[in-house]
């Protein structure tokens, strides 16, 4: 066929030390890739916070770079993520295509017909193909709740104290209907209120002993400060606690006192890290690779038995080689099958096996990345029945499709079709594989007024309303 061409795989251009998966990318991208519509590792006006890998499974960016990278230098691996800022999502550097389908949300209704739905992700640079939400038909509880009523309160008990203030109780009973399908009564099931014996009961006040001393406020003295650390103690008015009515008198003098803390030890002086400085050569080839730097414990050092510097005398630090890593060819999707044919025979509606073909194209290789494996044409026998005429039989009913929109008005649809019956051609198809090609003719007794293909719709109870 015109257009079509091969080459062999070609060597990869040496790159990272650590060379990563291929990227998988969708077919429309492979396509827009191919064009020079899409590159992977196209400059860009802003600068990010690059990251050395994407997780294809919780969706974020791991493994730390650093920033004020351009998106276009980070992207030149397309394995690497970046966030425009740090709370930002990630953002994957590899050609756009769908995550997986989310979990399926709950049902929209607590009881009878209601619907949930479902969502997925476009991940990468670009647009993808297809809906990014589902809606299916669900039902919880074939009932709904119904609420219960409460019946009359009872008469108030006895109060609860011989002098002072108390408490009288009364309940009622959720039966006045009684609940059903989940239901309860709303409100409290018992009430309770104040109750006053007009018999004075007065208590008053007197200190409990002083607790111990709490702990210096410092356990060291700051050289030069002049300041003290202190400690203090505190007591409660609790032996008893002074009645509220009748009042008794409240305890007097103070509930607290304070000391100085004196011959501490001056504290110590933990060490602080100097500056970074490089100790190696950039990690890889190609795109954002790592140095090593060290540092020293000396900007002060430690002192009075301070704690040495925490954390690590040496660390990675990012370095741009401003060269595109290698990107591996993708298979297109397979072209249509050609028509079934034999060589200049006619073997339309007859039992002569023909062959039909089709092919594929490697695309979106760059910058030394593999040629695609596998092969580019694949061939099948076939028997060319078009336009010709068979008996037909009805095929069973189909389940049901999703929810035509995710909120208002909606529905599902099934189909059945009317297939050809090829009983003619068994003997011919006994010891080989061969596929029927090409449209026939065939008809099946009328359904809902269609002899072809048959449909029923249904509605989509219960959507959320549309914004």
């Amino acid at each position: 066929m015109v257009g079509w061409w091969h080459r062999d795989p070609g060597v990869r251009r040496p790159g990272t030390k650590n060379s990563a998966a291929p990227l998988k990318m969708s077919p429309l991208l492979l396509i827009l890739g191919a064009a020079g519509l899409f590159s992977a590792g196209a400059s860009a006006s802003y600068d990010v916070l690059c990251f050395a890998e994407f997780n294809m499974t919780t969706l974020q960016c791991e493994d730390y770079l650093g920033d004020g990278i351009s998106q276009g230098d980070c992207c030149l691996n397309s394995e690497y993520g970046y966030k425009r800022e740090p709370r930002a999502p990630c953002q994957a550097c590899r050609p756009a295509g769908w995550s997986q389908w989310g979990t399926w949300s709950p049902c929209s209704v607590s009881c009878k017909e209601g619907v949930q739905k479902r969502q997925r992700s476009c991940i990468g640079q670009g647009h993808c193909r297809g809906e990014a939400v589902e809606v299916r038909s669900c039902a919880l509880q074939e009932c709904c709740t119904v609420m219960g009523g409460w019946s009359m309160w009872t008469s108030w008990s006895r109060c609860s104290v011989t002098c002072g203030k108390g408490q009288r109780m009364r309940s009622r009973d959720c039966n006045n209907p009684e609940p059903s399908c989940g239901g309860t009564c709303l409100g409290k099931s018992s009430d309770v209120d104040q109750c006053d014996t007009h018999q004075g009961c007065p208590t008053h006040g007197s200190w409990g002993n002083w607790e111990p001393w709490n702990p210096c406020s410092s356990h060291c003295q700051n050289e030069g400060s002049g300041v003290l650390p202190v400690q203090s103690r505190q007591r409660v008015c609790n032996n008893p606690i002074p009645s509220i009515n009748p009042p008794g008198d409240p305890c007097q003098g103070n509930k607290q006192e304070e000391r100085p803390c004196t011959d501490l030890p001056y504290c110590p002086v933990d060490g602080s890290w100097g500056s970074w400085k490089k100790d190696s050569e950039c990690t890889v080839t190609c795109g954002i690779g790592r140095i090593k730097e060290k540092r020293s414990c000396d900007t002060p050092p430690p002192r009075y038995g301070g704690s040495d510097c925490v954390g690590s005398t040496t660390r990675k630090a990012i370095c741009n080689t401003k060269v595109p890593c290698p990107l591996d060819g993708q298979w297109s999707d397979w072209q249509e099958w050609s028509p079934c044919t034999r060589l200049q025979d006619e073997i339309r509606c007859q039992k002569k096996m023909g062959i039909q073909s089709r092919r594929r194209q490697c695309i979106g290789t760059s910058d030394g990345g593999k040629w695609c494996e596998g092969p580019y044409r694949e061939s099948r026998n076939c028997f060319n029945v078009t336009n010709c005429t068979f008996p037909g039989a009805w095929s069973e009913w189909g389940q049901w499709g999703l929810c035509s929109r995710p909120c208002g008005s909606s529905e599902q649809i099934r189909f059945k079709e009317c297939l050809p019956q090829y009983t003619d051609y068994s003997g011919a198809t006994k010891h080989i594989e061969v596929t029927f090609s090409g449209v026939p003719i065939v008809q099946c007794g009328s359904i809902n007024g269609t002899s072809l293909k048959a449909e029923e719709k249904t509605e989509c109870r219960n959507l959320p309303p549309c914004e």
